[in-house]
């Protein structure tokens, strides 16, 4: 792995999201990178070549022509030319990383989205038996005055679909301003994902601005060649450019502002539904050059509205920041989790914790290697530090810690940050209003035992529910406090259905103690350096106040196990009937024991 150098570039000269689109990582359903989730249209997957920085000196000019038809008219003014595309800056690393050579079924997946090549002319057949297909609808109901609200500058940035250029407003709100202006070709429009992928962005961009860490929306327009989505211009550069100014990586301090920023914001963004999938250092941009510049995530091309239960399987992303469960075609907002995981470890080391010259390479050292944390600066490393990295690199994505967990971890912690409300909370409280009374009275056992960093977060996200005098909370707590972050991108991604199935909070309330138990995740437990003392000390309290004879059968059926009795003979205790330790600790949601624990008492 190499440290990461190189010159800083100002992301005035590229940037959001329009020099990497619309290649996929890796194909689905035989090659297609289609999305197969009902109801939804696909997203769009990158390259992971986006991922490889290598020095400027290799760049090769862009093949990629201007949008519009040929002999169309460029959106452009007079004496603009069209600048050379511009992926993730191509920097040297202490080991030379060339790009992935193309493989035949990342062409095939490309070509689902973006249409087939034009077949080659030929003689036009005469027996009508081929079914006319039918034109694409390009009309998206945008404003149809781009050119009468905002005059056009110099081009900042170029991608597969379109480029971004600068512009000055000429009326409204943002009279004499400058914005950026992402201008997405129609004519590479040429299949109907590729028009809803433009859909959906523009429509989560407009449901979530207004966060302070995520780049603002102001309008979106289209003409006869192109779509034009008007942001915010952030001039402070990119993430990826400050690490390389930084000689490769950032003091412990000063990751910390990142990451906490970069937590804000996706935490939001999950609250809302949305999962953004290709989080990296170059889709956040910083607002000035002030060193304490605020910082903005930009790019949703590849984001997509996420249902509280629900699991995507469409693969995309950039290589060196996908999740082991997107290679693994079932994922959710966790994956998210992993890419912040990476960025963090690339901030304190300046390399990654995942490297191979080939795209195949890097899917396997996703899947099967562990990052190293043992070579230099490691060792000079907190272990507050490296403990947060770690539990966001864990290829079990239900061990991984929320965006608002996150922000709670003893190397964040401060006592005065703000923070946000956790859809998390809802879905486990959702389901320990449906379990049995025997795992609830399990969850309970573990409650007694909690860390001060989770206990302090289940504070604080109890404190967002606004108990009322008597320190209780009811379903109308819950609703209150969704609805108070609510935005259209949640209406869209029906979070507020999830209320439904807390209905027994209606004839019901709910104390900090029972909460604490109903909004646990015993996942995320195992994964820490104090488990085994935790699982101990909560199956005392069990053993003392819950543990009860309990028979094989019971037992199978709970679990919804088949008929083999052999597979839980040892979770019951031969000497009374009950829960043994392994019995307990796989009755709270599977948690797995390490082998040198996995013993009855």
């Amino acid at each position: 792995m190499g440290q990461c150098y190189g010159k800083n570039i100002s992301v005035a000269e590229g940037g959001y999201g329009e020099r990497h689109r619309r290649t996929p990582l890796h194909p689905v359903n035989g090659g297609a990178a289609a999305s197969t989730r009902k109801g939804s249209a696909a997203s769009t997957p990158v390259h992971p070549s986006s991922a490889t920085p290598l020095h400027p000196s290799c760049a090769t000019p862009s093949a990629w022509p201007s949008p519009g038809p040929p002999g169309s008219a460029s959106p452009l003014p007079p004496g603009i030319a069209p600048s050379p595309a511009r992926s993730t800056p191509r920097r040297f690393f202490r080991r030379p990383f060339p790009p992935p050579s193309p493989a035949k079924h990342i062409k095939a997946a490309l070509a689902k989205r973006l249409g087939p090549p034009k077949p080659k002319e030929g003689p036009i057949p005469e027996d009508g038996g081929e079914e006319v297909e039918r034109p694409l609808d390009k009309s998206f109901g945008y404003g149809k005055n781009f050119g009468a609200k905002y005059e056009l500058g110099k081009e900042v940035g170029r991608g597969h679909f379109g480029h971004t250029c600068l512009a000055t407003a000429k009326k409204g709100e943002h009279k004499g301003q400058l914005v950026a202006v992402k201008i997405i070709s129609k004519a590479k429009m040429t299949t109907a994902i590729s028009i809803e992928d433009v859909r959906r962005e523009v429509k989560i961009l407009k449901a979530l601005s207004g966060h302070k860490h995520l780049v603002k929306f102001y309008d979106a327009c289209e003409d006869a060649l192109n779509v034009y989505i008007i942001m915010e211009l952030c001039e402070g550069g990119e993430l990826l450019d400050r690490i390389l100014s930084r000689g490769g990586k950032y003091t412990e301090e000063d990751a910390k502002a990142i990451v906490v920023q970069i937590l804000n914001v996706v935490a939001f963004s999950h609250l809302q539904g949305v999962v953004h999938r290709d989080l990296k250092p170059e889709n956040f941009l910083f607002t000035s050059r002030a060193e304490n510049a605020t910082m903005k995530l930009i790019d949703f091309g590849l984001s997509d509205f996420i249902r509280p239960d629900e699991r995507l399987n469409d693969i995309v992303g950039s290589a060196y920041y996908v999740a082991p469960e997107v290679l693994h075609r079932s994922y959710s907002v966790e994956a998210d989790m992993w890419s912040i995981g990476v960025i963090t470890y690339i901030l304190l080391c300046g390399s990654r914790p995942f490297w191979a010259r080939t795209e195949s390479g890097i899917f396997r050292s996703v899947l099967r290697a562990d990052p190293n944390f043992d070579d230099s600066p490691w060792p000079a490393v907190s272990p507050e530090a490296k403990d947060f990295v770690k539990r966001l690199l864990n290829k079990d994505y239900r061990k991984r810690m929320t965006a608002a967990q996150a922000l709670t971890h003893p190397w964040l912690q401060d006592e005065q940050r703000q923070i946000p409300l956790d859809v998390l909370i809802y879905k486990l409280v959702k389901s320990y209003l449906h379990a049995t009374p025997l795992k609830r009275t399990a969850l309970k056992a573990l409650s007694k035992a909690l860390p001060k960093d989770v206990l302090l977060y289940l504070r604080l996200q109890f404190k967002l529910l606004e108990p009322s005098e008597d320190g209780l909370v009811s379903l109308e707590n819950f609703q209150m406090a969704l609805m108070q972050n609510a935005t259209e991108a949640m209406k869209e991604s029906k979070v507020p259905d999830i209320l439904k199935l807390m209905e027994p909070l209606l004839y019901r309330r709910m104390d900090f103690e029972e909460f604490c138990a109903a909004a646990i995740s015993p996942y995320q437990f195992e994964p820490l350096e104090g488990w085994e003392q935790i699982a101990s000390t909560a199956f005392e309290y069990f053993e003392k106040e819950g543990n009860r004879v309990i028979s094989i059968e019971e037992l199978v059926q709970e679990w919804n196990l088949p008929t083999a009795h052999s597979i839980v003979q040892d979770w019951i205790r031969q000497s009374d009937g009950k829960l043994s330790f392994l019995g307990f600790t796989k009755f709270l949601h599977g948690v797995t024991i390490r082998s040198s624990n996995m013993r009855c008492r």
